[in-house]
């Protein structure tokens, strides 16, 4: 005799049979979120993304500005060369400095106003104003050249004549102030957000099974 291979009373399993309710086949399913992740990405590389456009976008009103307030360096030229009227002016430094506290002033305004939009702050957030800064930054450089002063210094010279002042390109001379926007609006955004932001609840714990909380906890 031979014994049968499934033990009495218990029934067979069928591989094809629908899953109970509540179960799933779909591996998919059992990451049990994966689709509100993928929802929470799209939405921080928006955020992201919108930021540094509209940093972008603000960088042609810092590069007006910088026109605008930078000192101007006087040249005059003999018919043979061109030179600087004063010599020991500092109109250089001066563009420089300028461009370097504009860049400050709009990092601090960007950081604020996108902090009253998004006080949660995030990793998207500070990349977002770190990149926008940067382009932003970049335009208004190019922006304050282009529409400044003619680079072409001997053709301006002839242009004017002998003798005649002249203003000088508007140039860039410290690179470095084009980190000053993105730093401002980084450092601005951590500290409001680390200030002003939400906080996390505090957690309850659960005294029942240690016979109530110690004295004093608890009590206002």
């Amino acid at each position: 005799m031979t014994a049968p291979l499934t033990p009495p009373h218990q029934p067979r399993h069928d591989p094809w049979q629908t899953p109970p309710d509540g179960a799933s086949g779909d591996p998919g399913s059992l990451a049990g979120g994966t689709s509100d992740t993928g929802a929470g990405v799209g939405a921080e590389v928006r955020t992201a993304v919108v930021v540094t456009v509209a940093l972008a976008v603000a960088g042609v009103l810092l590069g007006l500005l910088w026109l605008w307030l930078s000192p101007r360096i006087p040249l005059v030229s003999d018919d043979t060369a061109v030179f600087l009227k004063d010599t020991e002016g500092e109109e250089a430094i001066g563009a420089d400095g300028t461009f370097a506290l504009l860049g400050l002033g709009f990092g601090a305004i960007a950081a604020a106003a996108v902090f009253l939009f998004r006080k949660r702050g995030g990793v998207a957030v500070v990349v977002g104003l770190v990149l926008g800064g940067l382009v932003g930054s970049f335009l208004a450089w190019k922006v304050g050249v282009w529409l400044g002063p003619t680079s072409d210094v001997v053709a301006h010279a002839r242009e004017v004549g002998k003798g005649v002042t002249f203003d000088a390109p508007l140039k860039l001379n410290a690179k470095g102030a084009l980190l000053a926007w993105p730093v401002a609006a980084m450092v601005v955004n951590l500290a409001l957000t680390a200030v002003f932001g939400p906080r996390d609840p505090e957690p309850e714990w659960d005294w029942s099974g240690f016979g109530g909380p110690p004295p004093g906890v608890g009590k206002p």
